[in-house]
């Protein structure tokens, strides 16, 4: 019998959500973002279920190119763009958007000999201060671009620093900064992410680009998942391989941290740092055990958590516990870990079995 640390991919759930940005953005195209093997989803199941992507955006080569070799035929755009002279190859044998946001891949472009046009993102920095061009270089590396002896398609786009601080006048300067750069230059361009997809309108342009929402995540601190008819994609699960009766003032786990205040049932669940739950995760953090809230007490250990039973003395070994998913969001998880959605869901590890429900 396998491990029982098991993640859970409702891929309805998936679509629902891809839904939700169609209905925010019906005017936009819609690119996918499934890079880092689709938030720890799965890169080709996930984008297997979303057929009514325009385009899918990945962080390197390797990402497009299992995408590819899996039959699929939208734009892949390769949001960091090339890393190396060798790259150029490459994207045009798989037929890849590149994204250019540094004047060492320009001269990459000009120093390469392949043929064939070339889709290109010209990415502008407009506040963010990350990736992308100045604004005062935007118009003379357009220029440059022009002149490659391939045909260029060139679009536009940028990424907002704070779109999740709905009250934050830096997104709205963005917004008219990049409106300003882009007024006189031909091609479509990009600013929304999730955030903006929800809270800005007014920049989701040709193209939108949502991530964590896809997910089941809420990118707007305030308003849960459920606020924003968003549903969890990921329900990360095992069982209890042990419950064992202990006496007031036992110390269980590593340190001894945490101390029985009375005789109680402790559980013990297959599932530690070793499978990307958080190592962090302070004493009181809910878990459900058989649909129920019950709480983590204890260090986390590698392999296993340890669990508070005591208001569920019918508990026994086998007994399925959700560590995050529907009913028990992954942002509130983070937000007792002290990190955000984006890392738990990433760092589910790879000795985790995955099952995909359609």
């Amino acid at each position: 019998m396998m491990r029982p640390a098991l993640a859970r991919i409702d891929l309805q759930a998936l679509q629902h959500n891809f839904n939700r940005v169609q209905a925010l953005a019906p005017d936009s195209k819609v690119m996918a973002i499934i890079k880092a093997n689709a938030y720890g989803h799965g890169l080709v199941p996930v984008a297997q279920a979303l057929t009514g992507a325009d385009a899918f955006g990945v962080a390197c080569l390797e990402e497009a190119i299992s995408l590819r070799e899996a039959g699929f035929s939208q734009r892949i755009v390769l949001l960091e763009g090339l890393f190396g002279q060798d790259d150029l190859a490459l994207i045009h044998g798989y037929q890849l958007d590149v994204v250019i946001h540094h004047i060492s891949q320009v001269e990459m472009l000009e120093q390469g000999r392949q043929a064939g046009p070339l889709d290109v993102w010209l990415k502008i920095d407009t506040g963010m201060h990350r990736l992308g061009f100045a604004p005062d270089q935007v118009a003379v590396v357009a220029e440059r671009l022009a002149r490659l002896p391939q045909p260029v398609c060139l679009r536009y786009l940028s990424h907002f620093a704070c779109a999740d601080e709905q009250e934050n006048p830096a997104t709205q300067a963005q917004l008219d900064r990049f409106g300003e750069i882009c007024a006189d230059l031909k091609g479509e361009r990009s600013l929304a992410n999730s955030a903006a997809v929800l809270a800005w309108p007014a920049s989701h342009g040709d193209w939108v680009r949502p991530g964590i929402m896809l997910y089941g995540s809420s990118p707007l601190p305030g308003s849960t998942a459920r606020d924003l008819d968003l549903q969890a994609v990921m329900t990360l699960a095992t069982r209890l391989i042990a419950v064992n009766p202990h006496n007031r003032g036992d110390a269980i786990g590593y340190g001894g941290d945490w101390t029985c205040p009375e005789d109680m049932q402790v559980g013990v669940a297959a599932i530690g740092y070793g499978d990307g739950y958080p190592r962090h995760a302070p004493s009181g953090m809910p878990v459900l055990v058989n649909g129920k809230r019950s709480a983590l007490i204890g260090r986390v250990s590698m392999d296993m958590i340890c669990i508070d039973l005591s208001t569920q003395p019918d508990a026994k070994v086998g007994d399925e516990v959700i560590l995050w998913g529907t009913d028990l969001p992954v942002d509130e998880i983070a937000q007792q870990a002290g990190t955000i959605s984006y890392e738990l869901l990433c760092g589910v590890g790879s000795r985790v079995q995955f099952s995909y429900l359609s």
